[in-house]
């Protein structure tokens, strides 16, 4: 070890003037690495990061300006739901806004009187429950036989094809489901050429909640398994190589390893779907309302766009979708504290 520099009065030697023979390091290059002020506990200073990161801030600004655009704008009109909104006071819709008068929390009084509103928020309650216990297992079980198959290509075909689906529209879907299981399906006329008659799911509202299930799995189950599957392509193979020569068996890993390591996005995932747990869908309800009826089809979503497009009561379904969306947020808070307790990140951490 050589000295490049003199100590200082105290008798030390600086940081930089000690030199590792054939380290190749000099008190200029010490000096790069190191920033001269790094603010306080070492951090680094705004100047620094934002010449580091402008590029990545940059590319991120658009989307930023989308968001606020069409996510965070639209909630100015939330306002509405406090007031008799009319649109035809003034010229145009947006400067109704501030000629409408205002009635307070009349509108969210009327919700709760409102029986349709608790008919309708009983079966989107119910349609979660079965989603969360027959929608959500799905993908996991089906990411981790996928995982098991040996062969890439058969791996690569069976998840190309169940994630398909997810690309179809729901009128294609709820046709695909109308051609198999409706009065003129394939199924019914195979049982009528056996003497079988009447037979049309389609239709069946007290079957209804199960036809949408179904219908959700087959259509969105795909989406989950890229999720898993990629979950699982992090978990090293010493783990299972090592299981496997203490004795255990393809289930023993598969609960000792594989699912520990899909815990955390098992977590994340329930978190935001119990936070969307008020909005089991739309457009799926709205094609099969006719079919089955308000009184098995309607939801929440469903009921703010009949109450608000179809009836022009803009306050009222404004006042139904605030109270939906701030429980929403409840929700996802609550599973979010829920997931921290059982020791997982959730969203966002503690």
């Amino acid at each position: 070890m050589s000295v490049t520099a003199g100590s200082r009065p105290d008798g030390t030697r600086p940081v930089a003037a000690v030199e590792e023979p054939g380290a190749g390091v000099t008190a200029a290059t010490v000096k790069e690495r190191v920033p001269r002020r790094a603010g306080k506990a070492g951090k680094v200073p705004l100047r620094v990061r934002w010449r580091r990161d402008r590029p990545l801030i940059l590319m991120t600004l658009p989307v930023i300006g989308l968001l606020l655009l069409f996510n965070y704008v639209p909630l100015l009109g939330n306002v509405v739901a406090f007031q008799e909104y009319d649109p035809y006071v003034s010229s145009n819709g947006v400067t109704a806004i501030f000629h409408s008068p205002w009635v307070g929390v009349e509108q969210f009084s009327r919700m709760l009187d409102d029986p349709l509103f608790w008919s309708a928020a009983k079966n989107t309650i119910v349609l979660f429950v079965l989603q969360l216990v027959l929608f959500f297992p799905v993908p996991i079980a089906l990411a981790l036989v996928i995982n098991s198959v040996i062969r890439p290509r058969v791996r690569a075909v069976a998840q190309a094809i169940m994630y398909l689906p997810h690309f179809f529209s729901w009128v294609l879907v709820v046709t695909v489901f109308q051609q198999v299981l409706g009065g003129a399906g394939i199924i019914a006329q195979t049982l009528e050429k056996h003497g079988w008659s009447g037979f049309d799911l389609m239709t069946d509202a007290d079957l209804f909640k199960y036809l949408v299930t179904a219908q959700a799995v087959w259509k969105d189950a795909g989406w989950g398994i890229i999720v898993f599957l990629a979950a699982l392509s992090a978990v090293s193979t010493d783990l299972y190589e090592a299981a496997a020569m203490d004795g255990a068996g393809r289930w023993r890993r598969m609960w000792h390893v594989t699912l520990p390591a899909l815990r955390p996005v098992i977590a994340l995932l329930l978190v935001l779907r119990v936070g969307d747990a008020l909005s089991v869908g739309f457009e799926q309800f709205l094609l099969q309302r006719y079919a089955v009826g308000a009184g098995a089809s309607e939801v929440l979503d469903t009921y703010v766009w009949n109450m608000g497009i179809q009836n022009g009561d803009f306050s009222y379904a404004a006042a139904v979708g605030l109270a939906k969306g701030l429980i929403g947020v409840c929700l996802v808070l609550g599973a979010n504290k829920f997931a921290h307790l059982l020791g997982e990140q959730g969203v966002y951490k503690k």
